[in-house]
């Protein structure tokens, strides 16, 4: 095994954990929020939190430094317009995930005050939820293009 093939596994590796992570927590919080339930919602949310906190944050944060490394290894310069793309969707996909961390605790903490006063979730996790969603879409978005330009390498 090469040191390029060993580094590529761990690049591709922390993709897949970012996606992975991403969507296994988008089915989780949208099943939690169609229950209704709040301690539902406020147990899965703190899961939630935790996994974006220990996977996807671990990943995101690894990214760089592997793709850095494939570069230098393969001579690949930043002049590269697939790499050029993939580097500005990877900033759009940070400015949409670092503000659904903050959405997500919050909307973990209004499920647990209503679950613990046996109450109805307040409007503002409704309108978090509704924000958190949105802000999915173009992150996740972002994301499944720089695998595809990972990949096809178009331009």
């Amino acid at each position: 095994m090469t040191l390029y093939f060993l580094v590529k596994y761990l690049h591709v590796l922390g993709a897949i954990v970012i996606l992975g992570t991403g969507s296994g927590i988008a089915f989780f919080m949208l099943m939690a929020h169609h229950s209704g339930d709040a301690g539902f919602i406020a147990r899965t949310a703190t899961t939630v939190v935790i996994a974006d906190m220990v996977f996807t944050l671990t990943a995101v944060l690894l990214q760089p430094l592997t793709g850095g490394w494939l570069m230098m290894l393969s001579a690949t310069g930043f002049t590269e317009r697939w790499l050029m793309a993939s580097l500005g969707l990877y900033a759009v996909a940070g400015l949409f995930w670092v503000p659904v961390i903050f959405m997500q605790i919050e909307m973990r903490d209004l499920a647990r005050m209503a679950a613990n006063q046996s109450g109805p979730l307040p409007l503002r996790y409704f309108s978090l939820f509704r924000r958190w969603c949105l802000f999915g879409i173009p992150g996740f978005g972002s994301v499944m293009i720089i695998l595809w330009l990972m990949i096809a390498k178009p331009f």
